[in-house]
C-alpha cells in the first residue's frame, strides 16, 4: 500500500467545463469528512465538488459522493481509479465548474476518471507517495549530560516529527517505525544504565 504525504492539484478542461482535481492526505473517515467540508467551503461557487477517499492500513475504509451529478458518473469512477493505484490515506476531490455543454453520462465518467488519473500521476511524479509503514509514538526524558550521546544514537533509526522540550531535563518525543521501537528501548536502556526509559505513546 502507498500513502500520500502531501497535497497536489491538476486541472482538466472538457467542453468548457473546468475539472480541478486535488489529492489531500487523510488518515481517518472523520478527517476525510472535515477536509471535504473545507474543500466545499473553498469552492462554494462551484457546480459540484465530487469526492472519493480511502483510509486505513488495509484500505478498509472507503467513501464517495457524486455531489449532484447523475448517479454513478462521478464518485464511482474517481474511487475506482484510487482503488486501482493501491493507495490509502488519501482524499481525492474533483471540483467542477460547468461550462454550458452537457457531457452525457459517458462523458462525465470519462472526465472524472481522467481528472483522477491526472492528479494521481502528478502526485506520483512529484514523489508524494511512499510505502505505508506502521509507526508508533515514543517519549523519553533525558538529562543534559546524556543528550548529545542519545541524539547521535537516534540517527540510526527511522524517526519523524521529533520534538525536544528543554526544562530541567530534555523531553524528546517523536514517531518511529513500529518494528524499530523495541530495539530503540533496549539500546537507550543499555547506553544510559537504565536511567533513561523510552515510553510508547
Amino acid at each position: 500500500m502507498l500513502i500520500l504525504t502531501g497535497s497536489f492539484a491538476a486541472e482538466l478542461t472538457v467542453k468548457g467545463s473546468r475539472f480541478i482535481a486535488e489529492v489531500l492526505p487523510v488518515t481517518t473517515q472523520a478527517e476525510a469528512r472535515d477536509t471535504l467540508k473545507a474543500q466545499k467551503t473553498r469552492y462554494a461557487d462551484a457546480t459540484h465538488v465530487v469526492h472519493a477517499f480511502i483510509a486505513g492500513l488495509g484500505a478498509e475504509v472507503m467513501g464517495m459522493s457524486d455531489d449532484g451529478e447523475p448517479s454513478g458518473t462521478a464518485g464511482r469512477p474517481v474511487l475506482d481509479v484510487l482503488k486501482g493505484r493501491g493507495v490509502t490515506n488519501v482524499l481525492l476531490t474533483v471540483t467542477r465548474y460547468f461550462g454550458g455543454t452537457l457531457l452525457g453520462t459517458g462523458g462525465l465518467v470519462k472526465a472524472y476518471g481522467d481528472s483522477a488519473k491526472l492528479v494521481l500521476d502528478g502526485a506520483a511524479g512529484a514523489g508524494l507517495f511512499e510505502p505505508y509503514v506502521e509507526k508508533c509514538g515514543f517519549f523519553m526524558t533525558v538529562p543534559y549530560e546524556l543528550l548529545d550521546k542519545i541524539k547521535y544514537s537516534l540517527q540510526n533509526y527511522k524517526i519523524s516529527d521529533m520534538t525536544e522540550e528543554y526544562t530541567e531535563k530534555v523531553c524528546i518525543s517523536g514517531q518511529i517505525h513500529a518494528d524499530q521501537f523495541e530495539r530503540l528501548c533496549s539500546n537507550i536502556r543499555e547506553m544510559t544504565n537504565a536511567t533513561v526509559i523510552v515510553e510508547r505513546l
